[in-house]
């Protein structure tokens, strides 16, 4: 009888059943006492004998499957140990000595943050094997999310928090020496996101897992994430992210869990007339594991992340010991170097290929892991039909496209289905989510390098496309082929091809019957198409006939003659348009349902990025408002706030049932609570300034204003109109005296975080922008505290737990009609937050919640954006004199050497790319900074600010990815829930 590899530990034991097996854990014993399930150890380690035994049904598939839940009373072990501080000082210790990653003379933070994890790891795994094993048992339909990002943060505090053990690990580790929050605070963010779309990602399986629903998160092992972020003189460095230098504690590698992937090579026909992909670059997926725990529940589910490498034969031992090394190790490189990095730059042709193999990877590997658990769950009968009611696949935004032609090809392929079944069954389980209405986030990949890479997958793309124009054809018919044109042009999966035989003769033009009338002219070519005759001659006498066209009364006799009076002009050849496969159109013909991610974007989606489709399919097209994890984003990282919604509410169901937060309503005028909350407020101010005092050098004080814009860099998101708004405030400053600055304007404290992609080159010359003004006001003795300016480096889910608590005023200035949604405007209002903003995205959802007079609104709407860049290309835009003043400012030298005129130009002249102020930042200006002065306004009425803020807390209940889940679980993915006994 084979038995499953573990491990042991002071209280526990971690047993890594394949979840292909039938594993079970029955018990153990040791001298001093034994559980089913937990192993207590006295503190004298090495006296203490310990044996147990994991027996493991691997090789008896016919054996009946038990429930470890209900099986010989462990459940009864399960809900009734409970981990005391002394039990988990013990684990903690155990693991610091046997399971070592340090050396054993010193226990400091860092071994203590590893013993600690692992301590912890040993409590997940229980529920982690539990959960899934009931997963087999019941074979209940469950989802899988598809992200190429999950932005998780930190593992430590949010899993005790889950387990309720807070309080415990804070006081074992106090008998141990150390603070829990120190220990903590040594656990690198694990880098495998960016931004909104990780985040998400992350909130979602926190809500999956908390709400009992049986999914799984699939995605890829970044080694070096996407870059850690210094700041210097010359503004945003980029160097690789060590989040796994010293491993991770979290993770379970499943050296038995592996699949290939195939890059490049021929499609052939086989004699028995199908399609085989043949030849090519061959690697494997490795699975690394990684439990999410819900909170208050056993329910624990499972990231699993992907990491690429070849076997050890394709090392080149003869080519190495030949000295050509780099050739021996070749394999080995061009495998792992897909899961380096997070969105790798693709202006290169290398670049470019990169990112595809990364997205290819994802699915190829999480499909086959998908189907392999579908089939053994189904046993010996298979019936492939019910696929779509056992599996559900999220596509989070287009880098999952793959997915649709790559679960056709395995169907087909591999499977032996026919192509209606396989479409019928690859359409009823694949949907995708929209996070973007940017054209170049609508993912275009080139068709040849497609075709090169892969060349199986393009063939069923193909054929996709080809179903999908003789569906247009028939909706719409060929009455008015002018219409059926732009649709054809506007909807086809694949761009700048020809139509199909069988559609292009309805495009074919009759030719026109000669009348006797019409004079033909035969043209005989007299020198390259590159060096075509442009006739300049004056005695060149030409006429125009009926059409308008120019005819030469000239003979071909004289033209030759003329020849050397002529003119020669080289001309270019024709540009031909590069054949390009939309990714994004491929998502919704694929797919069941396509969703946005807040209610303007969801129509916006419909009425303009997909507006044919929508048409075409209605019923596919639905709206699901994001939304965060209250857990992590209020309940764990504002503990202050969090208490005093507990006691003002009457009970913490709020943190499972966020609906109760509105109760704060009827309280927001109460002068107890209010002083509670600026209490609370303050607190978490003050640890910000030690913060950033820290981390960038520069003092600032409690009880200015925090005024804080934290996100990706992006000239849409328009950190240069904030900027510039502190530049205009700053100029005003300069010209008053020290008493009228003081009389005219609230101390603030203005906060910048976030990162610019590596070679988006406006982004950074704009975290430049923003650090040289800095540098300039946080030095100016005249100004002093009432105005300073921070950059935040490496701005990640740690630093934000800190800053939002923190914040009193957050921006979310977006274009109106740019932005999907935003997930941060919502952690912000979570925790009282005020905020000012456009009409874009979750903003406007948010304003409806909380109350108009609670959001400071400015800019224009998205229906106007449209006529207003008409008016500038027109040139009848004209700008406010302040924002020239500004400009002007800027380019006098006041923040130093540095030549702005790239930056600035971008918001100058009517036409041209890079130029125009394309995100309206001139048009906005007027309109943002008076909004602003509302804001100091209502900042010095502390009262007023303080009603503001609970009542933003209050109406923040809709924006849980709780609330959100539910609605993907019941319209999307048609699961239920399954909790634990």
């Amino acid at each position: 009888m084979a038995t499953s590899s573990y491990c042991a530990s002071a209280n526990g034991v971690e047993f890594f059943n394949h979840y292909g097996s039938n594993s079970r854990f029955i018990g153990f014993s040791s001298r001093n006492t034994s559980f089913k399930l937990f192993l207590n150890r006295t503190s004298d380690f090495r006296r203490a004998k310990r044996c147990f035994y994991v027996k493991s049904t691997l090789r008896e598939p016919k054996q009946k499957v038990q429930d470890p839940i209900t099986e010989q009373g462990a459940e009864n072990n399960l809900s009734s140990f409970a981990l005391d501080a002394a039990s988990i000082a013990s684990s903690i210790k155990y693991h610091a000595e046997f399971t070592p990653l340090f050396s054993p003379e010193r226990f400091e933070l860092p071994k203590a943050f590893f013993a600690t994890a692992q301590s912890v790891r040993d409590s997940l795994l229980i529920n982690w094997n539990a959960t899934y094993d009931i997963y087999e048992k019941m074979n209940m339909k469950q989802a899988y999310y598809l992200s190429m990002e999950f932005l998780q943060g930190r593992a430590l505090l949010n899993a005790i928090g889950n387990l309720e053990l807070t309080g415990a690990y804070g006081e074992a580790l106090k008998k141990l020496g150390h603070n829990l929050e120190n220990v903590a605070s040594q656990e690198p963010d694990a880098a495998l996101g960016n931004g909104g779309l990780g985040r998400l990602a992350s909130c979602f399986l926190d809500s999956l897992a908390t709400l009992n629903y049986p999914a799984w998160g699939y995605g890829l092992r970044y080694k070096y994430g996407l870059f850690k972020q210094r700041i210097t003189k010359d503004g945003q460095e980029e160097v690789a992210e060590d989040w796994l230098e010293s491993g991770s504690p979290w993770e379970v590698v499943r050296n038995d869990v592996s699949y290939p992937i195939k890059f490049y090579g021929k499609v052939a026909t086989g004699s028995d007339g199908k399609r085989y992909w043949i030849g090519g670059e061959d690697t494997k997926a490795i699975a690394y594991d990684v439990p999410i725990p819900g909170y208050k529940t056993k329910t624990t589910i499972n990231l699993r992340l992907w990491s690429t490498e070849v076997p050890s034969a394709d090392f080149d031992l003869s080519a190495f010991n030949a000295g050509e090394h780099t050739k021996a190790c070749e394999a080995q490189a061009n495998a792992e170097k897909i899961c380096y990095i997070l969105y790798p730059g693709d202006e290169s042709e290398e670049g470019k290929i990169l990112r595809l193999k990364q997205q290819y990877t994802l699915c190829s590997a999480s499909l086959q892991d998908i189907i392999a658990r579908f089939e053994r769950r189904s046993g010996d009968l298979i019936k492939w039909e019910e696929f779509p009611e056992k599996v559900a696949v999220q596509m989070n935004d287009t880098h999952p496209t793959l997915c649709i032609p790559e679960l056709m090809r395995i169907l087909i392929d591999l499977k032996g289905l026919n192509w209606k079944e396989a479409w019928n069954i690859t359409k009823r389980t694949v949907a995708y989510t929209n996070h973007t209405v940017l054209p170049e986030a609508l993912e275009k990949w080139s068709y040849e390098l497609m075709q090169k890479l892969l060349p199986r997958h393009v063939e069923i793309i193909e054929a996709i496309d080809e179903e999908l124009v003789h569906e247009i054809v028939s909706k719409y018919g060929s009455l008015d082929l002018e219409t059926l044109e732009e649709k054809l042009t506007t909807m086809r999966i694949l761009e700048n091809f020809d139509l199909p035989s069988s559609v292009a003769d309805l495009f074919t033009k009759p030719e026109s019957p000669d009348d006797g009338d019409t004079e033909t002219v035969e043209v005989h070519d007299k020198v390259e198409a590159s060096d075509k005759v442009v006739t300049n001659d004056k005695d060149d006498k030409s006429e125009e006939d009926d059409t308008g066209n120019k005819t030469s009364e000239k003979t071909e006799a004289a033209a030759e003659k003329d020849i050397d009076k002529k003119t020669t002009v080289r001309l270019e050849p024709a540009v031909i348009p590069s054949k390009k496969v939309r990714m994004a159109n491929l998502c919704v013909v694929g797919g069941h349902a396509v969703n946005g991610v807040a209610e303007i974007h969801s129509e916006i989606v419909k009425e303009e990025v997909f507006n044919d489709f929508y048409e075409l399919w209605p019923e596919k097209f639905q709206n699901k408002t994001n939304g965060v994890t209250p857990r992590r984003w209020i309940h764990f990282c504002n503990p202050p706030l969090s208490s005093i919604i507990t006691k003002w509410t009457g009970t913490e169901d709020w943190v499972l049932k966020t609906e109760k937060l509105a109760e704060l309503q009827k309280f927001a005028d109460n002068e107890d609570l209010q002083t509670e909350w600026r209490e609370a407020r303050r607190s978490n101010k003050i640890k910000a300034v030690s913060f950033l005092k820290e981390k960038t050098g520069y003092s600032v004080v409690p009880d200015a204003m925090f005024d804080i814009q934290v996100k990706r860099i992006h000239e849409y998101k328009r950190q240069l109109l904030n900027i510039f708004g502190i530049v205009y405030r700053y100029k005003k400053m300069k010209e008053m005296t020290a008493a009228e600055r003081n009389t005219n304007f609230v101390p603030r404290v203005c906060i910048f975080g976030g990162k610019a992609f590596a070679t988006y080159v406006q982004a950074k010359r704009i975290v430049k922008f923003i650090t040289d003004v800095g540098a300039t006001i946080n030095h100016d003795p005249e100004i002093g505290d009432l105005l300073k300016v921070v950059f935040v480096p490496d701005y990640n889910v740690s630093i934000a737990e800190l800053l939002i608590p923190a914040s009193d005023l957050s921006q979310h200035i977006s274009t109106a009609g740019m932005e999907a949604s935003g997930t941060s405007n919502m952690k912000f209002a979570m925790n009282g937050c005020i905020q000012i903003g456009t009409l874009d995205g979750a903003n406007v959802e948010i304003r409806q919640e909380v109350g108009e007079e609670n959001f400071f609104l400015f800019g224009a709407q998205a229906h106007e954006i449209a006529g207003l860049r008409k008016e500038r290309a027109d040139g009848k835009f004209v700008p406010d004199e302040r924002f020239e003043e500004v400009k002007e400012f800027v380019r006098s030298g006041a923040f130093g050497s540095y030549n702005y005129d790239e930056l600035i130009g971008s918001l100058e002249g009517n036409e041209g790319f890079g130029r125009a102020d394309y995100f309206l930042v001139g048009k906005d200006f007027p309109s943002y900074i008076e909004c602003q002065e509302k804001v100091d306004e209502a900042y010095r009425d502390q009262k007023r600010w303080t009603k503001m803020s609970i009542l933003n807390t209050a109406g923040s209940f809709k924006f849980s990815s709780d609330r959100t889940i539910h609605e993907y679980a019941k319209d999307i993915w048609n699961i239920e829930p399954v909790e634990l006994p």
